[in-house]
């Protein structure tokens, strides 16, 4: 584990301790189904089997996945990261922690990497964005989402510790400021059918707020994002997000915070995407994590697979019934 991660535990624990002594009736989150009142209250959803650990991440290379991603072009692959201590680079797994290869992100700088998705075009071309996204002092003049063709993977580099280079001139840096201030955020979005993308900020204190990035985004410019929403979770924090993704036929949305995850479902008489986050979320058990900083939907929207923030992290899979 490393320092920082340390660091953003020690001061959530803090934090949170006094949070919850100014409020009255304020409960401990926590991993227990039983230890949150919430989860009593009907928030529970029932679309989704028992959590089951179906393998583990096993190359040292990986000590904080803080993001992951199904892929959309390669059956049982799934993309991750590291936090900031982790370098420019993405990691390929598949869904039994076997490491499928490591490549180096050229011409960009992992300031604080904090989520990752994945997403396949009209003409079938698969991408990666990966979310420069974190800003706990709240202090960048601009953040950064990067947009990488998705590598292929190939035989040796399951046993290969080759850093495979991605050259500049594929990745493509969309910056962008938000209209209110500064954020902390740890949450990327990638519609699959529209292309838009989506940041969620991360908050100790009241709900996230939910901004959006039209795919008509200009590269070479310092892009002003969109609010469209404030958005809580059934938790305490009720805004301290850590992770999302839209299920591949756009129509749900499953968020986490370091314990358990979280899903909307958009109307099936709805037709603007940005009305979910008027929709009620209920609570996706995971079992026990440490510090869940990453979920997403597997490819064909089946399950929902997760990860922890610490070296050999297990892999949770939630199938839906």
């Amino acid at each position: 584990m490393s320092k920082k991660t340390i660091t953003k535990k020690s001061s959530f624990v803090i934090l949170l301790t006094i949070f919850c002594s100014l409020f009255s009736g304020c409960f401990s989150i926590s991993s227990s189904p039983t230890a949150n009142d919430n989860r009593a209250a009907g928030n529970v959803s029932t679309r989704y089997e028992k959590a089951e650990i179906v393998g583990a991440i096993k190359t040292d290379e990986i000590t904080e996945s803080s993001g992951i991603a199904a892929s959309k072009c390669q059956p049982d692959v799934f993309w991750t990261h590291n936090d900031s201590d982790g370098g420019t680079f993405i990691f390929a797994v598949n869904s039994k922690g076997e490491k499928l290869g490591t490549w180096e992100v050229g011409n960009s700088r992992n300031t604080d990497w904090e989520d990752i998705a994945a997403l396949r075009n009209a003409d079938g071309e698969c991408f990666l964005y990966i979310g420069d996204i974190g800003d706990n002092r709240r202090a960048r003049e601009f953040l950064a989402v990067f947009r990488v063709p998705e590598p292929t993977i190939s035989a040796t580099g399951k046993t290969s510790n080759e850093k495979t280079p991605l050259y500049a001139e594929s990745i493509e840096q969309i910056r962008f400021r938000y209209p209110d201030g500064s954020h902390d955020a740890e949450t990327l979005l990638a519609h699959p059918q529209t292309g838009d993308l989506y940041i969620l900020t991360k908050r100790l204190r009241g709900a996230a707020s939910v901004f959006k990035l039209s795919k008509n985004y200009t590269p070479k410019r310092i892009n002003p994002l969109e609010k469209i929403a404030d958005f809580s979770v059934p938790a305490v924090p009720n805004g301290f997000l850590t992770g999302g993704d839209i299920s591949p036929d756009g129509r749900r949305v499953v968020l986490c915070d370091y314990f358990s995850a979280y899903e909307i479902v958009l109307p099936e008489a709805a037709k603007n995407f940005d009305n979910i986050w008027r929709e009620k979320p209920l609570i996706v058990e995971l079992g026990e994590r440490e510090q869940g900083e990453a979920v997403c939907y597997a490819a064909d929207g089946a399950a929902i697979y997760a990860t922890s923030e610490n070296a050999n992290s297990p892999i949770i899979k939630v199938r839906r019934k």
